[in-house]
């Protein structure tokens, strides 16, 4: 994902979420310098609620290695009331790069020297 791309991930909500600190690992292949916009939102009854936004830049390691980079964060968000239909999205947006796939989150785990990207919600 290059500059001006966005990528979203939706999960149906299934209960409540306290509110709290949420932990994101987010490792990633970064083929060229580019700034990250990270997003999670409540998406409820037709309204999208931002609970954490962030930017981070990346730049790509040396010696020409595609290994994964490790990266991970806290957050602390607002409660989430459940309803049916709710959604928690994940999205994440690049920035200031020429390359279109600048960041890509690392789907390959250890084959890349890396985590697989995941979310730990609050209990």
């Amino acid at each position: 994902m290059g500059a001006g791309g966005s990528q979203e991930a939706e999960y149906g909500l299934k209960a409540s979420v306290p509110s709290g600190t949420y932990h994101f690992v987010l490792d990633s292949i970064i083929i060229s310098p580019v700034d990250v916009t990270f997003d999670l939102v409540w998406r409820h009854g037709g309204t999208d609620t931002t609970l954490a936004s962030w930017t981070k830049h990346f730049e790509p390691l040396g010696g020409a290695s595609f290994d994964a980079q490790a990266y991970e964060v806290d957050m602390d968000c607002q409660a989430i009331t459940f309803a049916p239909g709710d959604e928690l999205v994940f999205r994440y947006t690049g920035a200031n790069t020429q390359s279109l796939q600048a960041y890509i989150p690392n789907g390959d785990g250890e084959l890349s020297h890396g985590r697989i990207p995941n979310i730990t919600l609050p209990r």
